[in-house]
């Protein structure tokens, strides 16, 4: 029988947001079309990472343990996770539209020769067949694409617009180790060394709320003023591409074309003016705030919210105010 196979990321054990949001999904595409769901992890010493993902609801985890992917390796991870479609026949696979779901979900594809439908914002049943959303033209239309074919079919979903699962379920799933021998030195790419970076706290991508600077925040030392804010929120902080390249903050906060997509519940843009490859990272936001004192600014046409005003009066207020009605 054919089944629904989802790749669940995790990094150093811990099982990633997006990641449980795929599952979500897969299960209820599942559900609607009487497959079985299996799940699949990747990496090394993923036990406990496996038990907590057993008592998400699939029919089985495969376990994909190998030291030689303690670390990601892009070739490593395709060879895992197409022998796991081979032992579980899988006809659909869903992977979450993160940096390392878009880096491997091709290779896959390629080895596989499948479609693959990339940052999909929605996923439907029409007459037993899977239809997908997903945005085009930077973010100014939506593509609705149905896969061609009888073979496998990959998409990956973008995070916080789909709904992870119950967890602790009291019949967990059973956890079958998946057996990958590896040859690290064979490896067309392998990662020697991974160091997270100075400051590094809530992901972008994966954050309900996101508070961003731009090109008016005039120097690093400004985005002290919106890590506060954002802090205060329980956000994670972003930036625009200008602010990167001016190197005023690191590249892992960028939102946009060239950066990271994300769609949170709340997206508050300061002194952004809004570029076409900024709004294609964030327009999805469920709300959109905007703070800018250019009245014109593009940013205003897309904002739920706007205020033209200097950031750095408004923001340290909205700060305050923030963690007075918190009681902090």
């Amino acid at each position: 029988m054919k089944s629904l196979l989802v790749f669940v990321e995790q990094r150093d054990g811990q099982v990633k947001k997006s990641g449980l949001e795929a599952l979500g999904e897969g299960l209820r595409v599942g559900a609607a079309l009487a497959l079985p769901v299996h799940a699949a992890l990747v990496g090394s010493d993923l036990e406990a990472a496996a038990a907590r993902v057993s008592g998400c609801g699939p029919h089985k985890v495969w376990n994909a343990s190998c030291p030689a992917l303690r670390l990601y390796s892009p070739d490593g991870y395709a060879t895992a996770l197409q022998q796991a479609v081979r032992r579980c026949d899988a006809g659909i696979i869903f992977l979450p539209a993160s940096a390392m779901g878009k880096d491997v979900a091709p290779r896959l594809a390629a080895r596989l020769g499948a479609p693959l439908a990339s940052d999909c914002t929605a996923v439907r049943v029409e007459e037993g067949r899977i239809v997908v959303d997903r945005p085009v033209y930077s973010g100014k239309a939506l593509a609705t694409v149905e896969f061609a074919g009888e073979g496998p079919i990959l998409a990956t979903l973008r995070a916080n617009l789909f709904s992870p699962p119950p967890e602790g379920r009291p019949d967990p799933a059973r956890v079958e180790s998946l057996p990958i021998a590896l040859d690290e030195a064979a490896l067309l790419c392998r990662t020697v060394e991974a160091t997270a970076a100075a400051g590094a706290r809530l992901d972008v991508a994966e954050a309900e709320i996101v508070v961003s600077g731009g090109r008016a925040m005039k120097g690093p030392e400004n985005f002290a003023i919106l890590q506060e804010l954002a802090d205060a929120l329980g956000g994670a902080l972003g930036a625009s591409r200008a602010a990167v390249d001016a190197g005023w903050i690191d590249h892992q906060h960028q939102v946009g074309q060239t950066g990271k997509t994300i769609s949170p519940n709340l997206y508050i843009a300061c002194g952004i003016s809004g570029a076409v490859q900024h709004l294609a990272g964030m327009s999805s936001s469920k709300v959109i705030v905007a703070i800018n004192k250019d009245a014109e600014a593009p940013i205003f046409k897309i904002a739920d919210y706007g205020l033209v005003a200097d950031l750095f009066q408004v923001v340290p207020i909205l700060t305050r105010e923030v963690r007075r009605l918190k009681g902090s």
